[in-house]
């Protein structure tokens, strides 16, 4: 990820889930907070509820590479954490894509500003 850091430690993940706004849809929940930097951190929650160690790493991938690809489009400066849900166990690659990419225009995060 080029423009992007991950999110590590347990208080960045705190402050974005109780300072910024959340969206939602089948597979997965976003919340996001405007961090003031130049640069997006993003982190992924998937809780043991989910599945095993395996089900819950095939997830971490399918949120990164999709925001890999996607990462231009994204405006700077955002704290992003994306939680799992139960349905997200059994989601293909693109159904996460879709997710992560109609809950972002959602947010207004999108640089074209979404929907």
């Amino acid at each position: 990820m080029l423009f992007s850091d991950s999110m590590k430690k347990t208080e960045e993940f705190r402050n974005c889930y109780e300072n910024g706004k959340s969206y939602a849809n089948k597979f997965v929940v976003v919340y996001v907070w405007e961090n003031g930097g130049s640069n997006n951190k993003i982190g992924i929650s998937c809780s043991k509820k989910i599945g095993n160690s395996i089900v819950r790493h095939r997830f971490a991938r399918l949120v990164r590479e999709a925001y890999r690809l996607h990462e231009n489009v994204f405006n700077s400066g955002l704290d992003i954490v994306v939680v799992a849900r139960a349905c997200a166990r059994d989601a293909s690659f693109f159904d996460i894509q879709e997710s992560l990419l109609s809950l972002a225009g959602k947010a207004r995060i999108i640089k074209n500003g979404g929907e």
